[in-house]
Order: structure tokens, then C-alpha cells, then sequence
């Protein structure tokens, strides 16, 4: 994942960029295919999208892949999209961590089948030491959900109330150590934010496109970027 010398001249730029990656059954549906074979087009465009921030040099990197609300799917989606899941992390964990990237795993592990939790765990212990970009990968998560979980263990633990405020909350969060997103990108034209990260994007610039999920390529991601780079970032001051 070397520098291209066609990059262009953008900046500010995000130090995170987290994506909801939205539209992979709609790509089916346009090419008359089940939705599992989008599941597996938007697996394959991962390294692509990891490759195109990589060569802007964007530290962090935050995708949501699967959230605790997607377990309401049909039962053969979900097992399909664990199977990819699987086959995503053997293959790719290596390719990543040869060009330096460190996986992180953003939200529960219990409630994935025990080969899944292995292979994560395996990831993240193999490329916990690379520095060249963090790739956050959300799955089974839920905002609402890693607050909850937060609380739970401040109680747990027995921190008096007057010593709660916004920063020991945030060492509890699944993204402790992580900076807040500064952008967030959204695909398939949808405008929400489905519960992904509601409490570090207080502050985040938002960029939503129709493309979907599948087709994201280089030229939406350096218009994303030129979009940040024109906003005027005050956090509530003048």
C-alpha cells in the first residue's frame, strides 16, 4: 500500500474515517443475484477501500460490518454472512498484516460461532504491534450496546458517581485508546446513522452517497475527502 503519485493535494485531512458500509443486497438485486452474493462483492471491495485511505495515510480506519440488530435477519442470511466473515479473515488477515495494518474487533465477540471468535482473536494478536494504519472492524455492535456495556462495568467496579464524567466514560467504550471519527461516509444514498458509534460522533462530519457499498472506489473516497477538507470544524464555538 504505497504512496500513488496521482493522490491529490488534500488537506485537512481525517486522522479516522469510520464507514457504514450499506448496500451490498441492493447491488444484488440490480444484477438479479441472491443477496449473499453482495455480502461477498462487499467483502472483496475491503482491501480495495483499506488501499485507497491507506494512500492518503488516514490512521484510522472503522467499518460496520455486522450490528446486533442484523441478527433479526432470515437465518440463512446471517449464517451466510458468517461464513464470509470467516473466509474474509483467513484470507485478507495476512495480506493486511504484511502491509503493516492492525485489526481491531469493535464490539461483542460471545455471540459469534466459536471459529469466528478464534480467527478474530487470531487477527488481532498477529497484527496487534503494525502501526501503518488501525482498521476497526464493528461487528456485531451497537452504540446503544457499548454504552450500556460501559455503565455496567463503571458500576461493576464501583467508581463513585462525582468521578464519572465524559472522559472516564470513554476509557470504558469499545474504542478506548481510538480517536473520535472526524468523518463518517455512508453508502447507498441512506441519511442515519443505524446506531454505529452515537457516542464519538457527537463531532463528526458526515458525507452520504448513493454509491453503493460494492462500487465504492477511489474516485468517491477523494471526493469524500475534498468534502471534509471544506468544512469548517468549530465543536459549538464561533
Amino acid at each position: 500500500m504505497t504512496r500513488s503519485t496521482t493522490t491529490l493535494e488534500i488537506t485537512p485531512l481525517p486522522k479516522h474515517v469510520a464507514i457504514i458500509m450499506d448496500g451490498n443486497g441492493r447491488w444484488a438485486q440490480q444484477r438479479n443475484l441472491p443477496r449473499l452474493a453482495g455480502h461477498r462483492a462487499g467483502t472483496e471491495n475491503i482491501r480495495r477501500v483499506v488501499q485507497g485511505f491507506a494512500q492518503y495515510n488516514i490512521k484510522h480506519l472503522s467499518l460496520y460490518a455486522f450490528s446486533t440488530e442484523n441478527w433479526a435477519r432470515p437465518k440463512e442470511e446471517v449464517w451466510g454472512l458468517l461464513r464470509i466473515l470467516a473466509s474474509v479473515i483467513n484470507r485478507e488477515t495476512k495480506a493486511l498484516h504484511k502491509e503493516g495494518v492492525k485489526i481491531q474487533h469493535i464490539g461483542r465477540l460471545d455471540r459469534l460461532p466459536k471459529r469466528i471468535q478464534n480467527a478474530v482473536v487470531r487477527a488481532v494478536e498477529l497484527t496487534r504491534n503494525n502501526t501503518r494504519m488501525n482498521l476497526n472492524v464493528a461487528f456485531d455492535y451497537g452504540g446503544r450496546a457499548e454504552i450500556i456495556d460501559a455503565v455496567k462495568h463503571i458500576v461493576k467496579e464501583g467508581i463513585p458517581p462525582e468521578q464519572i464524567d465524559e472522559r472516564l466514560l470513554g476509557h470504558y467504550l469499545y474504542t478506548n485508546g481510538m480517536p473520535d471519527p472526524d468523518l463518517i461516509i455512508r453508502t447507498a444514498g441512506e441519511m442515519r446513522l443505524s446506531n454505529f458509534l452515537i457516542w464519538q460522533t457527537a463531532y463528526s462530519e458526515y458525507y452520504f452517497t448513493p454509491i453503493l457499498w460494492p462500487d465504492l472506489d477511489m474516485k468517491e473516497i477523494e471526493k469524500a475527502l475534498l468534502a471534509y477538507s471544506h468544512r469548517q470544524r468549530r465543536f459549538g464555538g464561533l
